[in-house]
């Protein structure tokens, strides 16, 4: 069998412990204890396996005491205190938390659903897959900072929500290139196409562009978002529209919001926004 320990950065993983000592689960707690939105500790007293777990969201944890086993049929990672993983959604494993001599089990764990603005997914290419998944994250100091800093403001009651957003947004900025962090990246195919259309929506989108960039065949590209009950054209629309709004929202014409939209014609973008939002682009703007 496989066994993946934290190895190299000792120190590092030292001093994430050390800083993050203050967030540990009162003494005799079993099961979860909650920090903050999304944000708990999860401890064991005594071995426990979880058998055929399905997480609904990606998850960054930090190992704070004992051990964690992930079983992915007959291959096992071990994580030792002070590692950083992520563990993907959607993915069935046996996990075995083991407590540590004279304490309990006890990880820090973060589900993170969806990603905050200004964090693109993971778009195109192969993804990981069974024994594919690294899990572990390797530390480097900007790292135990970012973690840190996330974990306190998130389970902070005088921190703003925008300010928990940016703290989980440094996070996942220095993640992003890391294989183990791949998982908090990828989403559903429909969101993948609908953020390249929002990254550029007044770009000529068309079904084959898109699926090119995806590394797709246009039909296998249309299949897969029938499959998900989100054709192309509804998804080209709504965020073409949503882009229109925004331009409106900030006070410029018609005429500006059309073309930031993609649209050629003002008439054209005039009546599929009132088909959606109900009211005429015109009252939004100057016209």
């Amino acid at each position: 069998m496989n066994i993946h320990r934290k190895g190299q950065g000792a120190d590092l993983s030292s001093t994430l412990l050390e800083r993050l000592r203050p967030m540990t689960a009162p003494s005799g707690t079993d099961g979860r204890y909650q920090h903050g939105n999304r944000l708990f500790s999860y401890c064991s007293i005594d071995r426990e396996r979880l058998k055929a777990v399905e997480l609904p969201h990606p998850i960054i944890g930090i190992i704070l005491r004992g051990l964690k086993e992930v079983w992915l049929g007959d291959t096992v990672r071990v994580f030792e205190p002070g590692t950083v993983f992520v563990m993907p959604r959607g993915v069935r494993m046996d996990v075995v938390n083991i407590p540590a001599e004279r304490h309990s089990y006890e990880s820090l764990l973060l589900e993170v659903p969806a990603l905050p603005p200004g964090i693109s997914p993971f778009i195109g290419g192969p993804r990981a897959g069974g024994s594919d998944w690294q899990f572990c994250v390797p530390l480097n100091s900007d790292l135990v900072d970012a973690l840190v800093h996330a974990a306190t403001s998130i389970a902070s009651d005088a921190v703003g929500e925008a300010l928990k957003t940016l703290r989980l947004a440094e996070v996942l900025t220095l993640m992003q290139p890391l294989a183990a962090a791949r998982p908090l990246f990828e989403t559903s195919l429909s969101e993948e196409v609908a953020w390249l259309i929002r990254a550029a929506p007044s770009q000529a989108w068309t079904v084959e562009r898109v699926a090119a960039r995806l590394g797709l065949g246009a039909s296998t590209l249309r299949r897969r978002l029938t499959s998900e009950n989100q054709p192309f054209r509804e998804i080209l629309r709504h965020e073409r529209l949503q882009a229109g709004r925004s331009v409106l929202a900030s006070g410029a014409s018609s005429q500006a919001a059309a073309e930031a939209a993609g649209y050629s014609s003002r008439s054209h973008f005039a009546r599929r926004y009132r088909e959606i939002y109900g009211t005429s682009p015109m009252k939004r703007g100057v016209g």
